[in-house]
């Protein structure tokens, strides 16, 4: 039965991961591996299983497996929770429905195990919100999530030379929290962010320099916040609904994941890095990939040239 429910997100794993191919087999019988090929042992109720994924031109990064990691740990558990008779078909459904942000929760969560449900909150009150417009515009926000004491992370914020404006009493992140427009009319997730523990609660809101982000490329793949929170403590991360109706989930090291039409993906650098290491130098590379990116999110479609004799080669072309 485990592998018949695996059949019914198995699409979804498979999109995340860039179309590789991914199985579920029982047992634990060895299976060579090679850099190209994710292999994880679980359990199910006791019993082994080997999950396999195939990517023919990229190897996996540290993310995707690490992501795999929780999404097969969070399958473990929901799959042992649902064992009465005649209830297949509701525990598929909200598998397919759930697995997903379950995973993203887990992976944001790092070692603060009461962390889960609060982040789960948060990522569902932005679910919603993604689909809200205001006056004709889509609603847009932003959270940064620290883990850090307040003096430290009122240190950070004036060497950023930013502004935060603390908020007193604390504010709960519930399902109400945008009852009223007003609080992401104002904190939009543009240059204002409300800041939160990892309690999910709001401690304040950050309104960010405007000398510190000088071109579009840097304002749209919200260069200053992945500064921000790679110094914000481990585990920091940032969550924004954006003028596409996008959430996006800033980590440290600089990845996103990205809730896209209903579908989570990544956007992970390094996919790129090993991709184009042939071609091009890292500075560069670095400044392409963030610059497609900033492109995908103001819709606007080019082609690039990716000469592949080498770095030297290509500065003759």
């Amino acid at each position: 039965m485990p592998i018949h429910v695996f059949d019914a997100f198995r699409s979804k794993i498979s999109s995340f991961l860039g179309g590789a191919a991914v199985d579920l087999l029982p047992g634990d019988s060895e299976i060579a591996v090679d850099a190209k090929t994710f292999r994880e042992r679980l359990f199910i109720e006791d019993r082994p299983y080997c999950f396999l994924a195939r990517r023919e031109e990229l190897s996996f990064t540290r993310s995707e497996t690490a992501f795999c990691r929780e999404l097969l740990t969070a399958f473990s558990g929901m799959f042992s929770g649902f064992q009465q008779e005649g209830y297949t078909a509701h525990f598929r459904t909200a598998l397919l429905a759930s697995i997903m942000d379950i995973t993203v929760a887990r992976s944001l969560r790092g070692d603060h195990r009461k962390g889960f449900w609060p982040i789960q909150q948060l990522i569902q009150l932005l679910k919603n919100l993604s689909y809200q417009r205001y006056e004709g515009k889509p609603a847009t926000t932003g959270f940064i999530v620290h883990r850090t004491t307040p003096p430290l992370l009122l240190k950070l914020v004036r060497e950023r030379h930013h502004t935060l404006i603390p908020l007193q009493p604390h504010e709960d992140i519930t399902p109400e929290f945008f009852r009223n427009p007003l609080p992401y009319r104002f904190v939009d997730g543009s240059n204002l962010f409300f800041v939160a523990n990892i309690q999910m609660q709001v401690t304040g809101i950050l309104r960010t320099s405007p000398t510190v982000m000088h071109t579009d490329i840097e304002r749209l793949t919200q260069r200053e916040i992945f500064s921000l929170v790679r110094r914000a403590g481990h585990g920091a991360f940032a969550v924004t609904v954006n003028e596409a109706s996008e959430i996006e989930v800033l980590n440290s090291p600089a990845t996103l994941l990205v809730r896209r039409k209903g579908t989570w993906a990544i956007f992970d650098p390094d996919i790129f890095r090993s991709f184009l290491a042939e071609s091009i130098d890292a500075e560069s590379i670095d400044e392409l990939l963030w610059t497609v990116y900033a492109l995908s999110k103001e819709r606007h479609g080019t082609v690039i040239l990716i000469y592949n004799k080498g770095a030297r080669k290509l500065a003759l072309l």
